[in-house]
């Protein structure tokens, strides 16, 4: 009897997995990429000792000078 080699099938399945994986983490980053945006955008003021600002969309957040923003009161 000759012994099949499933080798082949293996290296399939694993590239399978890794691609739906790959399509997963895309979409994630896509769909959330406004937050995750704002979110370091957040923490860079912070570092920067600057103020944050939240901007009317998901991903437009900026940071200002504090000394700016007292001067628009």
């Amino acid at each position: 009897m000759k012994k099949i080699n499933n080798n082949g099938q293996a290296l399939v399945e694993y590239i399978l997995i890794i691609s739906l994986i790959a399509i997963i983490a895309v979409a994630l980053v896509t769909f959330l990429g406004g937050y995750l945006k704002d979110a370091i955008t957040k923490t860079s003021c912070d570092l920067l000792n600057k103020e944050y600002v939240e901007g009317e969309k998901p991903g437009e957040a900026t940071c200002e000078n504090i000394l700016d923003l007292e001067l628009d009161l």
